[in-house]
């Protein structure tokens, strides 16, 4: 499919997030008294629009199905984002990076949404490289597109909380359609050697396929942790990612013990079911690893502990608990995004702590360069995580959307998407 072949719809509905500052403070403050309220008072807002226009042949209109909201969108939302991103975003753009949706064709795809080498109009570091390998971001502020880290922050794009937005094919894997007669039908726009290729999993249902590129960052950061076979391992914070991680720990690692803290009920029945063996309110999460681990306790920190830690919470104090509960020369993994944090580092000098980060995915050395949606698919289908999609909604109702995601803990829900199928 070329670009000469797709004609851009008309119009379409999106929700613009603008570079509006008095906006953007109003809703840092009311986010702070109310998570998800910055929708009322920011500068999000819906708006009919015309779609971004393609930058170059290898891209294509994407019609979403579902997209979801993650905690990062909902940072934004708040006004709660780090300043380290601001010159990675391009203003307006359009949120939401998970996203299952269709191009012109008919052909069923998931977003990976971060604006690769070959999006951004350079030569990949390697030949079947991911958009999130190489070495080098440089090519994130340069190219045919303004600045974008991903989809749903770069105003060359549009994202995933619209009616249509723009994607380059090495960011599109397909499902494979599905024909009146239930079978997978033929992939034919997106058969480039650019293009991500085939996850062979066109029997999961939307709910199912939007939660392929969460699963896929948690999956990431369990093969980050490189736990050893029979080791230990805890994760802190059980929505969305944080379950993902327990799910992979469990199936694509050798881990013998997996400690999980979460705040509601739901969460850590979520996590039993997934493979944890202990899951705990944060307040029992010490004392939860010090029993597994059989080791003392010396003031706030355990003698020993788990062989790695995944925070999927990001927070002061949850880096501050995963420093204290991971045994000295072990290993933390940063799931969750963190903004400004407070950390007193002493712990970490002392123990000779790994603290390492996973934002994304990519090819994966561990899965022998296989790439990380293709193993969340499968976590996806074998897990049955399309149950975690809790409730949807349209793009309308925006503001109860926000804040329900914002407080889908507390509501024992855990993944909410917007749904555009009817839209």
């Amino acid at each position: 499919m070329t670009q000469a072949a797709q004609a851009a719809p008309a119009s379409i509905k999106a929700l613009i997030f603008e570079r509006k500052e008095l906006r953007f403070a109003a809703a840092m403050a009311v986010g702070r008294l109310k998570p998800g309220s910055g929708a009322g008072v920011g500068p999000l807002r819906l708006t009919e629009t015309v779609p971004p226009e393609l930058p170059g042949d290898d891209w294509h209109y994407v019609y979403p199905a579902l997209a979801g909201i993650c905690g990062s969108d909902l940072a934004t939302v708040d006004g709660r984002v780090s300043r380290y991103f601001e010159p990675l975003v391009s203003f307006p753009f359009v949120p939401g990076h998970e996203v299952v949706g269709r191009v012109d064709d008919g052909t069923r795809v998931v977003l990976e949404p971060v604006l690769g080498h070959r999006a951004h109009g350079f030569a990949p570091p390697w030949r079947d490289a991911a958009p999130a390998d190489g070495h080098d971001y440089g090519h994130l502020i340069g190219g045919r597109l303004e600045a974008g880290l991903q989809t749903g922050s770069c105003a060359s794009t549009g994202g995933g909380w619209s009616e249509a937005f723009a994607a380059h094919e090495s960011q599109l894997h397909s499902l494979g359609s599905v024909d009146s007669a239930g079978s997978a039908g033929s992939v034919h726009s997106l058969g480039s050697s650019g293009s991500a290729g085939s996850l062979d999993a066109a029997e999961l249902s939307d709910e199912a396929a939007v939660m392929i590129e969460p699963t896929a960052a948690g999956v990431h950061a369990a093969l980050r942790a490189e736990v050893a076979e029979g080791g230990t391992a805890a994760v802190i914070g059980a929505g969305t990612m944080g379950l993902a991680a327990v799910a992979a720990l469990r199936r694509l690692t050798g881990v013998a013990v997996i400690v999980v803290g979460a705040r509601y009920g739901h969460q850590r029945r979520l996590a039993r079911e997934l493979g944890a063996d202990l899951a705990v309110s944060p307040d029992e999460l010490g004392r939860a690893v010090r029993r597994a681990t059989g080791t003392r306790v010396i003031g706030e920190t355990l003698g020993s502990g788990t062989h790695v830690t995944i925070d999927a919470v990001a927070s002061s104090e949850s880096l501050r608990d995963a420093i204290a509960i991971t045994r000295p020369r072990g290993r933390v993994v940063v799931l969750g995004m963190p903004a400004d944090v407070e950390l007193n580092l002493s712990a970490l000098w002392h123990r000779e702590t790994e603290l390492i980060g996973a934002y994304c995915y990519g090819t994966e050395p561990s899965l022998h360069g296989a790439h990380t949606f293709k193993a969340a698919a499968g976590l996806v289908r074998d897990c049955d995580l399309g149950r975690l999609v809790s409730e949807t909604y349209r793009l309308e109702d925006y503001r109860a959307a926000l804040d329900h995601a914002a407080n889908a803990g507390a509501r024992g829900s855990v993944k909410i998407a917007f749904d555009l199928r009817n839209q």
